[in-house]
């Protein structure tokens, strides 16, 4: 078993439940048939082709397609969800065989079988599309299709975190008749096996689920119909919410927002404040001729003052992060505070003089317009503040939205730039593994060869994820060493919702990702 409990229970902590007033998210009720539950996000998805994103269109897969494991409510571990049983056939965790379970079709009837499978992660590699989530699958060697329903992942390299990656929503399995081999697809008829149809999608606007009847799996929909509408900022998504025109906020909730509905709230919004492990955090781009500078890097970690931006910028609602491995995981360490201490132009100018730089160094930040909540610029703007008050640099900030920035930066356009990340799965392997290497989460090649070759390899090959801390932690003291990842702040997870609904303190998995059909509205006390 994978020693997470401790973990888990912080994400369930949606126990420590923080109400603005009217009935609890606890509470228990009966669905009903006053319509559709509506959620509100800012996290729309880039492209409805699981083969394409690596980013928050999961938010959406989740709950229209299926992945051989998943996570029921409560659960510590990955379970089988379209499979009927998986594991591990060998003790060197090099091979992993999944049996389906009987039956199983897509929404539109076409069968879901082993060949599906096999199809659906064959092609995440060969697509290799640039923003798509090919870097998990890393540790695969080849799928083998035994028949309609049993399914054999051979590895190159012991891996225990294989049934993680699994069940995240990269994965989700798709019909082959619909989605080609080789390309991404196009148009917004999407046919998968989760417990929602996609009924109807409108770009940047929304999605409207309808129930699966075809669906087999764990899940037991408390509701009929979600709406999934997509803001551009918290502001008018939380005016959606107070106008009841939204029944639950979720993703991008901003920090002025949080503080009203804590402060002073309404008599019938509630407000769950539970732990999480979203990070925000630089991007240095060894292209560019002054952030591939080590001292450059450095200079700019050495001035960063993380506690005012989560004061100052997101008013306390995120927490200051000292590693790229968040607190709450196995193996997290606070290498930047340990070797940079507090903030210090002089020991910043010291760094750089050492470097034979004495002028004003040019950086230009980007960050996106319509990703992580409406204070990214703020925060960009706080940033460059900071640096510029040294002395030492003179930073041009720049930014575009989210869909056009995501290819900027997978074409290695940005000398530095802001990015957020959600975990996959919750092992401080994925706060590492997708940020380096040649080929990365981020488009920007980091070959850190002693993690890649040997620390990562060697953690993966332990069952007993609390036997790793020593690897993790030696694999954070080089990203800190190389200062290619500046680690900025933590989150929280903020999740507000009108007092008739409940089930929100169950919708979250372990990643953070809403289970929509945990939502319902409650009829009685």
């Amino acid at each position: 078993m994978f020693n997470r409990n401790r973990f888990l229970r912080r994400v369930a902590a949606i126990a420590s439940i923080s109400l603005v007033a009217g009935c609890s998210l606890l509470s228990d009720g009966d669905a009903d048939s006053q319509g559709p539950i509506v959620v509100g996000t800012t996290s729309a998805p880039s492209t409805l082709d699981p083969a394409g994103a690596w980013d928050g269109s999961w938010e959406l897969y989740r709950n229209i397609f299926q992945t051989l494991l998943a996570y029921p409510n409560g659960a510590t571990t990955p379970q089988p969800d379209a499979a009927e049983s998986c594991s591990f056939t060998d003790s060197s965790s090099r091979t992993y065989r999944c049996k389906l379970r009987a039956g199983m079709k897509f929404a539109d009837g076409d069968p879901l079988n082993a060949g599906a499978v096999k199809h659906s992660i064959d092609r995440i590699r060969r697509i290799d599309a640039p923003s798509g989530p090919a870097g998990l699958l890393g540790s695969l060697d080849r799928v083998q299709a035994l028949g309609d329903r049993e399914v054999v992942f051979h590895l190159n390299q012991p891996d225990a975190t294989f049934p993680f990656v699994l069940a995240t929503p990269a994965m989700s399995i798709v019909d082959p008749d619909d989605y080609p081999a080789a390309s991404l697809r196009k148009g917004t008829d999407v046919h998968g096996s989760g417990p929602y149809k996609l009924q109807s999608y409108e770009e940047d606007k929304q999605a409207v689920l309808v129930g699966n009847g075809n669906y087999k799996g764990f899940a037991e929909r408390q509701n009929d119909q979600v709406t999934i509408r997509y803001f551009q900022d918290s502001s008018s998504m939380v005016k959606a919410l107070r106008d009841k025109q939204i029944d639950v906020t979720y993703r991008g909730l901003g920090a002025d927002d949080i503080l009203a509905l804590q402060q002073h709230g309404t008599n019938d919004l509630q407000l769950v404040d539970g732990a999480g492990t979203d990070i925000s955090y630089l991007v240095f781009n060894p292209k560019d001729p002054w952030a591939k500078q080590p001292a450059v890097r450095k200079a700019v970690a050495q001035i960063v003052d993380r506690g005012a931006i989560a004061h100052k910028v997101y008013k306390d609602t995120v927490d200051p992060l000292y590693s790229m491995v968040p607190k709450g995981l196995t193996g997290h360490a606070t290498g930047f505070f340990d070797d940079y201490g507090d903030p210090s132009v002089a020991k910043a100018r010291k760094v750089l003089a050492e470097a034979g730089i004495t002028r004003p160094v040019p950086l230009t930040f980007w960050y996106t317009t319509d990703r992580y909540g409406s204070e990214t610029a703020l925060m960009f703007r706080e940033l460059k503040r900071q640096l510029e008050d040294s002395g030492l640099f003179s930073i041009t900030l720049k930014s575009r939205p989210w869909k056009t920035y995501v290819v900027g930066y997978q074409k290695g356009e940005y000398p530095v730039f802001g990015r957020g990340w959600f975990p996959d799965f919750p092992d401080a392997d994925n706060f590492i593994a997708p940020f380096v290497g040649e080929h990365n989460a981020l488009g920007t090649p980091y070959p850190a060869k002693e993690i890649t070759g040997r620390l990562l390899p060697h953690s993966r090959a332990e069952s007993d994820r609390a036997e790793t801390v020593r690897d993790v932690e030696q694999a954070q003291q080089i990203m800190v060493n190389d200062a290619r990842l500046i680690p900025l702040w933590q989150g929280r997870q903020f999740v507000a919702a009108s007092d008739d609904v409940s089930g929100g303190e169950q919708a979250l998995d372990p990643s953070t990702i809403m289970m929509m059909w945990m939502l319902h509205r409650k009829t009685s006390w």
